[in-house]
């Protein structure tokens, strides 16, 4: 009997406790588009709001209508003197009936994630008006961390997560035809689904 006290101690309740504190994985959402898939890793133990905010889009079925519709590429930003290079994509009207109300402006000093290639991020006007339209960065982009020179605030964007898979995709819809920096068409993005 006491040989089987000490068999549950040494060997049973370490696996118990191991298996009972393992840390999940990162959710991982896939977004299916006109031009291909593009699979995302999520961050919210980093950026817990943002997350927070594009999964409820996601699980309350807002983006049905969404679209990518904006490309910058270094040729189309004339009057920029810091230039970029993303894809924009979101519900498109200031005010589509499926906008959840803007989210706190979690910035890149707080979070850590930095714009670098395939980091998605928070489009925003004013710190702090983020809502459901995002973009995803083509190559490093440092001028949209915290303290960058791209918007004169100085706070930079909310990145939160990263392109695992479909980066291809992402450089393909950058690449689309396009009017200035308005994609024409319009990129459809025929569904976004959390799976993982």
């Amino acid at each position: 009997m006491k040989s089987l006290k000490y068999f549950f101690f040494l060997f049973l309740v370490p696996l118990v406790l191991s298996g009972c504190c393992t840390q999940t994985s990162n959710p991982k959402v896939l977004m299916k588009t006109e031009l291909g898939n593009i699979t995302l890793e999520l961050y919210p133990d980093k950026a817990p709001l943002t997350v927070a905010n594009f999964l409820k889009y996601i699980e309350e079925s807002r983006l049905n209508d969404a679209t990518f519709y904006r490309t910058v590429s270094l040729d189309n930003q004339p009057d920029n003197k810091v230039k970029i290079e993303v894809i924009q994509g979101g519900l498109y009207e200031d005010n589509h009936p499926q906008m959840l109300a803007p989210i706190p402006h979690e910035n890149t000093k707080t979070t850590g994630i930095l714009h670098k290639d395939g980091v998605i991020s928070m489009a925003r006007n004013e710190p702090g008006t983020a809502t459901c339209e995002f973009f995803i960065c083509v190559g490093d982009q440092p001028s949209l961390d915290y303290g960058g020179n791209r918007n004169s605030d100085g706070q930079g964007f909310a990145a939160f997560g990263k392109v695992i898979d479909g980066m291809d995709v992402v450089r393909k819809i950058q690449q689309s035809n396009a009017e200035g920096q308005w994609l024409t068409p319009r990129i459809k993005i025929i569904g976004v689904n959390l799976v993982e």
